[in-house]
């Protein structure tokens, strides 16, 4: 098989440099290209490694979650194979096997650890057969493209019914929760402590009712969108007990987070320079597929302790103010922090982190409605801006839908003068960083998916970012 693969490995690489020639980041076109030439590379490449695969997938953080597992790995020791820049698709995941493939069936990995999307997981747990499978959360997300909540449970359903690999799961969201209630050593993860509990469930909450019967749960503690304490009052049905837990909980604006981690083989404290009770979430999901891999708790915590931000995801950046670029002198720099928005859920957690920050803020907020964002961006009308208007100083509206975003806002209770309305990006970075009558406040930039990556895009022209395909 490997002289056979050799060849089109050659012509799949050839498409890859031909890419980055011309300014792409080659991240999925020549795995698709592979995909095209040998339908089962990915397979036949997986097999190549040792110690087998693990795949990860969520609505919400997965490519921080395997970013802090692939943390944790590497301070154990395991060499990986990993899909760090995000394409998470079965190009991206060819692409990243085409990579790692070695002359005469070599790898240069021992493991596997592929983020995965939504749709794409039951087609690669089926050409991969993974030792393990994360699955973190499921929240409504690009309803144009994956329907309701339901077909990606009853996908993923169907995908870990069929394999042998022990799962990982959420047990604070209930439907992430049912898939391993009829199979055996799945490892289940949570939070445990009700000091984080809101008043009531969010408006954008999912995940309502009992799978088994259909009656409303009943939620004794909500932490995070419809993520908390459950049980069903008709039919007895309630949330898993779970081996990984996080307490004591403590959130520090945008900066930074801690909490009491326990997990089958002892307890320790954990500090994430990482923001928000998401991630909080994120760092108990790598935790726990760490610990059912039998990673030892030193290395666990050691790899938590270093995690830093993906790629847009609570990522720091140093703006020349001028917007010339290059390095920022005393006086003509600012920070800009990049939180990515992409459904109520995740904008919601990400308000809620702002809103422990003092004073009043000055924001970019970026709404695109491009393929991979989805073309409907109803979603912003269940996201809690209510909970922040009345402490935003500045807030610029950009992206292809840069006007329903100011209309949002301006029904949330915003002042209109406070909203400007610029659709071009580069435009709005320029006037919303140059804008300082806040003083040295940050500028906190809330992109949707495409437009994160477009503003990143600008950035490394910029001189003021690396790229992430680097």
């Amino acid at each position: 098989m490997a002289k056979v693969l050799a060849p089109k490995l050659a012509l799949a690489r050839w498409v890859g440099a031909l890419s980055r020639l011309q300014g792409g980041g080659a991240t999925s076109a020549p795995g698709r290209v592979l995909m095209r030439l040998e339908p089962g590379a990915i397979g036949a490449l997986g097999a190549r490694l040792p110690r087998g695969s693990v795949l990860v997938s969520a609505t919400n953080g997965k490519t921080t979650t395997a970013a802090m597992a692939a943390g944790i790995f590497e301070r154990y020791g395991l060499r990986l194979v990993h899909n760090q820049a995000g394409a998470n698709m079965a190009g991206g995941i060819a692409t990243t096997l085409l990579a790692a493939a070695r002359p005469r069936g070599g790898i240069a990995g021992e493991m596997g650890l592929f983020e995965v999307d939504e749709l794409w997981l039951a087609t690669l747990v089926d050409q991969l057969h993974p030792r393990a499978i994360l699955l973190a959360n499921l929240f409504r997300d690009q309803l144009d493209r994956y329907g309701e909540l339901d077909t990606i449970a009853e996908s993923w359903h169907e995908a870990v019914s069929s394999s042998t690999a022990r799962l990982v799961l959420n047990a604070d969201d209930p439907q992430v929760a049912d898939l391993g209630r009829e199979q055996s050593g799945a490892v289940y993860f949570g939070v445990d402590d009700d000091s984080l509990a809101m008043p009531g469930m969010a408006h954008a909450a999912d995940a309502k009712h009992c799978r088994r019967c259909g009656a409303p749960y009943v939620f004794d503690a909500i932490y995070l969108g419809h993520l908390g304490r459950y049980h069903c009052a008709s039919c007895g049905q309630a949330r898993p007990a779970a081996s990984v837990t996080g307490s004591h909980v403590t959130l520090e604006g945008v900066r930074s987070a801690s909490f009491r981690l326990r997990t089958p083989v002892g307890e320790a404290d954990v500090r994430l320079s990482l923001p928000g009770l998401y991630n909080v979430y994120n760092a108990l999901a790598a935790a726990a597929l760490a610990s059912a891999l039998d990673v030892p708790l030193v290395d666990i915590v050691a790899g938590l302790a270093g995690a830093r931000a993906a790629f847009g995801r609570a990522e720091s950046v140093t703006l020349s103010v001028n917007g010339a670029g290059g390095p920022a002198t005393a006086g003509s720099s600012r920070e800009l922090r990049i939180l990515l928005v992409k459904n109520p859920a995740g904008a919601n957690e990400v308000l809620r982190t702002l809103a422990l920050e003092p004073g009043e803020h000055d924001l970019l907020a970026i709404l695109n409605d491009n393929i991979a964002d989805g073309r409907d961006v109803s979603w912003i009308w269940d996201v809690d801006f209510e909970l922040l208007a009345g402490r935003i100083r500045r807030i610029t509206c950009s992206g292809t839908r840069a006007p329903e975003l100011a209309l949002r806002l301006k029904y949330a209770g915003l002042d209109t003068g406070r909203i400007r309305v610029q659709s071009d990006i580069e435009r709005a970075l320029r006037e919303a960083s140059a804008d300082r009558a806040g003083g040295d406040a940050p500028l906190y930039a809330l992109p949707t998916y495409t437009a994160m990556l477009s503003l990143r895009e600008l950035l490394v022209a910029r001189g003021e970012a690396s790229s992430a395909w680097s």
